[in-house]
This record gives structure tokens, C-alpha cells and sequence, in this order.
């Protein structure tokens, strides 16, 4: 008899890599909870659904973040659940602020900005690193792409929370749980609201007057597109690094001889930031919908089948990387897959490893060593994203 796996439960949760594994031993392409989604745990056949969108269709992301309850989701109307044409002709207008030219003008703002987070932080005592750290940085680097007030920084992390899989986890008899959900909806939808209005009144040279002012095929983007694009620039900008940051500290913290290694040589932080994103990837699943009915992994899937690519598991797939449970500074990269493959593949990658290696120069300058702290660290509970929600460390400054 076959065992169904739950996706959710505490144990996997905490570290799924184990049934990641046996999924890929035992069952590669099969259907687990919550909800009967079709996971696919090998590095090939995720690549496989990832760069066939005729087939495997990203309106997968929007049956899974809107369900039906919610009353419509932001997120799952952006370009992110979209697919071709209509992706890629909104996908051109935020690519030029994502580029080469673009990150090396930011990274001083986002080198200062790290800096101001690191001097903040308590010496010699416990703290827990994700608000003050984890959060802060991207939150305020997104703020000021977008032009956000960086102090909504909190709520605008529960909202991406909630925006990145957070309503998967609400069971069908948890009214309250969905009420919360539809306020913090209509919440986000209130506070874009006021933004636009406001960069429409007075434009800026931030990110949100700039898709205000631009035209796709010579007509300009709807007031439900715009907010669209902001939900899923708050969710790229903050919940992927966020979680990124998070599970830097993790591993510096369970591998003291890696933090050592980093504060004798800096050039070697890209290649931990490859290897952190492959160890523990923060974007850990896509859903996707397949259109019509195929095989996949000697399965045959039926047309309208919810598929959940495991990006966490293809990361660690033995048969693309060798001892794939070990954290091993010197693996060649750099590794993609965690920020998606094809058409998806994610604009904000190169912002993303930006603040994940000036956040780590910046701590690195300030601390001689860091160790766990008297509390436990616990994990976010969501079906898409992996990191912790809470982690205690202590800092030692030289």
C-alpha cells in the first residue's frame, strides 16, 4: 500500500529533504496533500514542466492562491500565473529594472542600507534575526524600488506571507482564519490603491510611476494590472529574500567553520549565497495546471491536473548533485533552479544574490562569531516558500 504524503505536516516541515528523497526513490510523480496535488520530485521532470508552459500552464499559481473563498487575489492575476503572449508582453516592462545597469546603480543604496541593519543589532545577547535582519533588508530595499513607506515593512511582509501560499494551509471549517485572509486582501488592495493615486497626482522616479507611465501596445496598463505588478514585486522583492537571509544564518549557525572560511576570504560569498540557494531553497514549489492530458515520470496525468513542481527536491536531486544533503562551499555553480527555469525564471535573481551578499559583508565585518541562541528556531508553515520564522542567534563582535 502506498503512503500519501503530506507536504505540510510538522516533520516535513521542519526538514522535508528526507521525503524529498523517498519521493524521488519511491514515488517521483505522485499525489499528495493538502488537497491532491500531483508532486513532481525529480531535477528532470521538474525542469521538463517548468519549460513547457503549453503543456503545464501557470494558471496553476492562480488556482492555488485565489481559491474561491478568498475573493480574489492580486498576486494570482500578475505575470507570474500568466502564460504566453500575455507574459511575456508585460514581462518586458519591469525587465530593464531588473538589469545589469540597474543593480550596480542600487547596490550603494543596498550596501548602506545592509550597513544600518548590522549596526542596529544587539551585541552579545540573543535576538531573533529574522525581524531585524532578514526582514529589514529587503523590505527596505523594496520600499525604495517601489516607493513604499519602509515602516509598513511588517505588514507588508504579512501580506507577501499570505500572497506566497499562506491561504493553502486554511482548511475548509477555518472561518476566522478566512476572514483574516479576505481583510488582509482588501488591506493590500487599499494601500496600492493609495499609492497609485498618489504617484498619479505626483510622480516620482520610483518603480510604481514608472509602470504607471508606461504603455503596452500603446495603451497603459489597467488599474488591476498595476496592483498586479505591485504584489508580485513585493512578493519577489522581500519573501525571496527574506527567506534567503534566513537560511544564510541557518547554515553559518550549524557550520561554523563556513563562517570562518567567509571572514578570511569575502570572495568566496557568491558561492555560498549559489550554495545556499541550492541547499536550502526559499522558493520550494510552483504549481502548475496541465492542459491537456500527458505522461509524466511513467505517470499519466489527466488534462486539468493541479501539479506542484518541487524545486526544494530537484535541488537535491543525487542524480544532478552528488552528496545533495551536504552543504559544500566548493560545489560548482551557480545554481538557477531555485529562482524557477524558462519563461518564469526570476526577474529579481540578480537583486536577490546583490542582498544576500551585502547583507552577509556587512555582518561579517561587524561580528567575530555567531552561535545559536537559548530558543528554538521554528519554520514558516506555507506550501510554496521554506524558511524560518523565527530565529534566535547570538553576535560577538570582535
Amino acid at each position: 500500500m502506498s503512503v500519501r504524503f503530506n507536504l505540510l505536516s510538522p516533520e516535513v516541515k521542519a526538514n522535508p529533504y528526507p521525503t524529498y528523497a523517498r519521493m524521488r526513490r519511491e514515488a517521483p510523480v505522485c499525489q499528495v496533500d493538502p488537497g491532491g496535488m500531483w508532486a513532481v520530485s525529480r531535477h528532470d521532470d521538474v525542469v521538463r514542466v517548468l519549460k513547457d508552459p503549453q503543456r503545464f500552464s501557470s494558471q496553476g499559481f492562480r488556482v492555488a492562491t485565489n481559491p474561491p473563498w478568498l475573493g480574489g487575489n492580486p498576486f494570482s492575476e500578475s505575470m507570474l500565473t500568466l502564460d504566453p503572449p500575455q507574459h511575456g508582453r508585460l514581462r518586458v516592462l519591469v525587465q530593464k529594472a531588473f538589469g545589469a545597469a540597474a543593480m550596480a546603480r542600487l547596490e550603494p543604496r543596498v550596501r548602506e542600507l545592509c550597513r544600518q541593519a548590522v549596526a542596529d543589532l544587539p551585541r552579545g545577547r540573543p535576538v531573533d534575526m529574522m525581524p531585524p535582519y532578514a526582514l529589514r533588508i529587503p523590505a527596505a530595499v523594496i520600499s525604495d524600488l517601489l516607493g513604499l513607506d519602509s515602516t509598513r515593512a511588517p505588514r507588508l511582509k504579512q501580506w507577501a506571507d499570505l500572497i506566497t501560499g499562506g491561504v493553502t494551509t486554511v482548511r475548509p471549517e477555518e472561518e476566522d482564519r478566512k476572514q483574516r485572509a479576505r481583510d488582509a486582501v482588501a488591506e493590500l488592495r487599499a494601500y496600492f490603491n493609495e499609492v497609485l493615486d498618489e504617484r498619479a497626482r505626483t510622480p516620482g522616479t520610483d518603480l510604481v510611476s514608472e509602470l504607471q507611465q508606461a504603455r503596452v501596445d500603446g495603451e497603459a496598463l489597467s488599474r488591476d494590472e498595476l496592483i498586479a505588478f505591485m504584489a508580485l514585486l513585493l512578493v519577489g522583492g522581500i519573501e525571496t529574500v527574506v527567506h534567503l537571509l534566513g537560511a544564510s544564518l541557518v547554515v553559518l549557525r550549524e557550520h561554523p567553520e563556513v563562517w570562518a572560511q567567509l571572514r578570511v576570504d569575502r570572495s568566496r560569498i557568491p558561492a555560498f549565497i549559489d550554495e545556499v540557494l541550492r541547499y536550502e531553497p526559499p522558493a520550494q514549489a510552483a504549481p502548475r495546471l496541465t492542459t491537456e492530458e500527458v505522461e509524466l515520470g511513467g505517470v499519466r496525468l489527466p488534462r486539468g491536473a493541479p501539479v506542484l513542481v518541487l524545486l526544494g527536491s530537484a535541488a537535491h536531486d543525487e542524480a544532478h548533485f552528488p552528496d545533495g544533503d551536504r552543504f559544500n562551499l566548493s560545489r560548482p555553480g551557480p545554481q538557477n533552479l531555485p529562482f524557477g527555469h524558462g519563461i518564469h525564471f526570476c526577474l529579481g535573481a540578480q537583486l536577490a544574490r546583490m542582498e544576500g551578499r551585502l547583507a552577509l559583508e556587512a555582518l561579517l565585518d561587524a561580528f567575530r562569531h555567531l552561535e545559536a541562541g537559548p530558543e528554538p528556531m521554528t519554520w514558516h508553515r506555507t506550501l510554496v516558500v521554506r524558511g524560518p520564522a523565527t530565529l534566535p542567534l547570538v553576535l560577538h563582535p570582535d
